[in-house]
């Protein structure tokens, strides 16, 4: 385990957006850029191809570029997790051993999805996918695109190799989220994050140890006190910030008539603030002129001056 992750990982971990400027060329300068604003806006650490950054929609090409990028741009200045959530657990291997090869930190999985799995056969996949790891390992719930959810004791009966070392969760159900924190109470190094940023602040309140959350591409420093104020209990200023992050959910977020209004708001966002482009994967496209006025104008409104272009 590279030394420079602390145990268990704590704080704001962006899920990096995917640069690109097609659907299969990464905009290396905009991922440059998205970085060194990153890191300068105090993250702690980084995650790569996870929802938000598009992974299931991009070529092996393209997954393996930005695995390759983000840990020679961190330059071991924080520690990188990388996603490998695949079909195929040979592919899944495949990008955990490129991870290590290029000095990422950790990796993140997801369950297998399209065909269902219960949860005893949940178990035995992990059983057979973590000893070929090269690197520790974090679950990811997502269950409304894997159709799957972790149970609590599956989490505590995965969590028995030492490989495990935490959770992601972006099922946006508190009485789950709790449920798992009370599951995994007697493993104090079992890192607990929660994906969505809305409630991120109330659950560090509550013991987890941070957020997955994707505004923090465009504000790193806003999820970053958000996340401290939570930390150290100031509940005045937690009152202050949140009211920040639920006008982002409110308007940047809610641009556009279906569910991929948030990824294309991100991204959006990003293009107006001149740091990546705001090409959006296949099968999705970038936000009309129309859809751009409106995410101008939310950001002009959270205080942001920007020029339309």
């Amino acid at each position: 385990m590279n030394n420079k992750m602390n145990i268990p990982l704590s704080g704001i971990i962006p899920p990096l957006v995917t640069p690109l400027l097609d659907d299969d060329v990464l905009d290396v300068e905009g991922l440059q850029r998205l970085i060194e604003h990153l890191i300068a806006g105090g993250v702690h650490a980084l995650f790569v191809l996870g929802t938000t950054g598009e992974s299931q929609s991009l070529s092996y090409k393209l997954r393996m570029e930005m695995i390759k990028n983000p840990c020679r741009i961190a330059k071991g200045r924080l520690p990188v997790l990388v996603c490998i959530s695949d079909t195929s657990i040979v592919e899944s291997v495949n990008l955990a051993c490129l991870a290590a090869d290029h000095g990422a930190d950790a990796v993140v999985s997801a369950p297998p999805y399209y065909f269902a799995t219960g949860q005893p056969e949940l178990i035995e996949f992990y059983e057979h996918l973590l000893p070929q790891l090269p690197l520790p390992l974090f679950l990811y719930n997502m269950p409304t695109h894997t159709k799957v959810s972790f149970a609590p004791a599956t989490i505590r009966r995965i969590a028995e190799n030492p490989g495990v070392i935490g959770f992601k969760d972006s099922s946006a159900n508190t009485v789950y989220f709790q449920s798992v924190m009370y599951a995994m109470k007697d493993n104090p190094d079992f890192s607990m994050l929660v994906g969505p940023e809305e409630i991120m602040a109330e659950s560090v309140l509550l013991g987890a140890h941070g957020g997955v959350n994707g505004g923090a591409n465009m504000f790193p420093e806003l999820y970053v006190s958000l996340y401290n104020a939570a930390k150290n209990a100031d509940m005045e200023e937690v009152r202050r910030l949140q009211e920040k992050v639920m006008q982002i959910s409110a308007t940047i977020y809610t641009v556009g008539q279906h569910g991929s209004s948030y990824l294309k708001g991100l991204k959006c966002a990003l293009s107006l603030l001149g740091i990546c482009s705001d090409y959006v994967a296949a099968p999705f496209h970038k936000f009309e002129q129309r859809e751009r006025g409106k995410i101008w104008k939310a950001l002009q409104n959270l205080g942001v001056d920007v020029v339309l272009r």
